[in-house]
Formats: structure tokens, sequence, C-alpha cells
């Protein structure tokens, strides 16, 4: 493992880690999805351990500025889906190879995306909430965007509810991830060392996003949401294709 870094490399990890924590904490999600294929051109042991431990950081702090608008029923099934949806997509994973599955959901996602402009909205229901929760558990497992179909789901609501409950629902389902990981070997010294090189930009991104959330909560939110996850889905399939 390449340690210590370059002075170039050190800066591009923390100007990743900063747009990612930015866009992660205006939106509720999309560290993941922007971070991962740029992280990998520096050191590919920057996923998945490192990563989803900043992860882990920046949503418990998104968690304490918005868990006052979570509503625990809600939380509470989605959450399960969650759960049972990561135990799915590590059972798929012995089954299908990633790159089909990536490709399955990436374009699942974006007909998703395709079918909120065209204004069908989904309700905040119990059948929705599990299917959303076991989607983003299998979405997260195989193909690192597992937040976009929560994040769907609470298009419409409030920015702090939004933020909130995806907050809290990822905050339980890093901790599934990293506890595996470490079990079968893939987190400890080094990779907590990674993870450190995350953190500064992780914090400075969490500090500048409330320069951004006013203009996201004044209804910019569901667009920006609809963009990050199409832009999301395609970045997977180009990386498939390529």
């Amino acid at each position: 493992m390449q340690l210590p870094f370059n002075d170039f490399q050190i800066i591009f990890v923390l100007f990743v880690s900063l747009a990612g924590a930015v866009l992660q904490s205006g939106i509720g999600f999309g560290l993941g999805p922007l971070c991962v294929p740029l992280l990998i051109l520096i050191d590919t042991h920057f996923v998945p351990a490192p990563l989803l431990l900043a992860s882990f950081v920046l949503n418990i702090l998104i968690f304490l500025k918005n868990h006052d608008e979570i509503i625990l029923r809600e939380f509470g099934w989605a959450l399960s889906g969650r759960v049972v949806g990561t135990g799915l997509g590590t059972i798929i994973l012995l089954i299908i190879p990633r790159p089909y599955l990536a490709i399955l959901f990436a374009s699942m996602v974006l007909l998703a995306v395709g079918i909120s402009v065209a204004g069908r909205r989904l309700a905040i229901n119990l059948k929705n909430l599990i299917g959303a929760g076991i989607l983003s558990g299998i979405m997260g497992t195989t193909a690192a965007i597992g937040g976009a179909p929560m994040a769907l789901l609470y298009q419409h609501s409030s920015g702090p509810k939004l933020r909130g409950t995806l907050s809290s629902v990822f905050l339980f389902g890093i901790l599934l991830a990293l506890i595996s990981l470490f079990a079968i070997g893939r987190f400890g010294l080094p990779e907590l060392k990674l993870a450190v090189l995350l953190l500064p930009g992780i914090l400075l991104g969490f500090f500048l996003s409330r320069f951004l959330v006013p203009y996201l909560d004044r209804g910019l939110l569901r667009p920006v949401i609809l963009g990050v996850a199409g832009i999301s889905a395609v970045i997977i399939l180009i990386k498939v294709a390529f």
C-alpha cells in the first residue's frame, strides 16, 4: 500500500472528499458515487473500508443536525429493508457477476429518474419504504449507489427530513459493512490510516455545506437529487463498458 502520498495526491484526496461531503451533506447521499471512481485513481485501498469509515463520521454529523425531522416508524421500516437487502446483495454477488448487476441497477436508477421527471410520485408508505430499503441494501452492496433508491423515495420531502432519514439508515448499514470487513480482514490499521487522510476534507465539506443547504431547501433539492442519481448511474454504466 502506497503511504505516504505526495503533495499532489494529498490535495486531490482532500478536494475529492470535500466535494463528496458537501454533496452528501446537502442532498443526503452522493459521497460514494462521487468519491469511489476518483479515489481509486490514487489508491484502490481507499475503497471500501476507509471511505466507509469516513462516511460513517459524516453521517453522524448529518444525523445530529437533522435528527428532529426523522419519523421513527419510517426509519424502522426502511432500515429493516436495508438489512435484508444487504444480506441479499452479498448472496447475489456469489451468484451473478458484479458487472451484470451494476448494469441492471444503474438502468433501474435511470428508469426511476425518468419516471420522477415525468411526474410520478411514490408515496412514503410501508411497501415503498421496505422496497426502497431492500433495493438500497442490494445496490449498495453490489453497485455502490445504495443511496439513490432512498433519496428518490424522499425527493419530495423537506431537506431536513430527507437528510435525517437517509443518514440514520446509512449509519446502521455502514456499521454492518465495517463489522463484516473487519471479520474478513479487510478493515484494520492500514485502512484506518487512509480514513484519517479523508477526514479533513469530510469535516470541511460538512462545514461548508451550511452555505449550500439553504439554497437547496428553497426548491433545488429535488432536481439536484435527480441529477446526481442519474449521473451516478451513467458513470457506473460507462465504467462497466470500459
